[in-house]
């Protein structure tokens, strides 16, 4: 049976395939294990083999992982999931990364709620890149006015896209969603000087989000196992 430490490697080594593959640059990819619902007993399992970056989608749920952990000052807490404007200030105290903001309401209130003695949050713009309507995230031609806003707030640090493609496509379908994922990203990464972290590829699209120039890939399942 493997354990999570042995997952870890698998999955590193998937990553690192599809970078050669890519002839991308190694290390080029990084990777944020999805820890939602699962304890923090296999949290700390997943760091003691290394692991640093956890993703989580609830915020409670998070909130409480981070409490627990706080003496682990390396880890890096990144919020996936979406969150409701009377949610702002808990997400504002607790996370590094902010990957799902999707509204300027909510990139206002995560820039005023973040405490003074506490660095810029690093906050991603979801994007809804196949404009599903079960999906989070603005659409396309709403970046330019969002990316305008969230650079001037003080508190933030814009740091790039995070995106989920429709599931169920066509490779061919699927790459086109990429490719245009990739130009947007891109293009304001050469605008935004603090932009470098385009958040796409899960279990099922990660070679071809590497690819197409991912620079974090969420992984879960493949990690700590299926959900409960």
């Amino acid at each position: 049976m493997q354990t999570i430490a042995d997952r870890l490697i698998n999955t590193r080594q998937l990553i690192h395939k599809a970078t050669v593959y890519a002839k991308r640059p190694e290390h080029s990819v990084q990777l944020l294990a999805v820890s939602k619902t699962k304890p923090v007993s296999d949290i700390k399992l997943a760091y003691e083999a290394g692991q640093r970056m956890f993703g989580e989608n609830y915020i409670q749920e998070g909130v409480s992982k981070i409490q627990t952990l706080n003496t682990l000052t390396d880890i890096e807490w990144h919020m996936i999931g979406p969150i409701q404007s009377n949610k702002t200030k808990i997400v504002a105290e607790h996370f590094d990364w902010v990957q799902s903001v999707d509204r300027l309401k909510i990139a206002r209130r995560l820039n005023e709620q973040r405490p003074a003695d506490m660095p810029p949050l690093n906050v991603c713009i979801q994007l809804n890149i196949d404009e599903e309507e079960s999906k989070s995230g603005i659409t396309p031609k709403d970046l330019p006015d969002l990316v305008e806003e969230i650079v001037n707030m003080p508190k933030l640090t814009l740091r790039g896209l995070m995106a989920i493609p429709a599931n169920n496509t066509s490779p061919d379908a699927q790459h086109k969603t990429l490719a245009t994922l990739q130009t947007l990203f891109n293009d304001l990464a050469s605008k935004v000087d603090t932009v470098d972290t385009l958040s796409v590829g899960m279990s099922n699209d990660m070679q071809a989000a590497i690819e197409y120039g991912s620079t974090m890939v969420r992984i879960g399942t493949a990690i700590f196992g299926a959900r409960q």
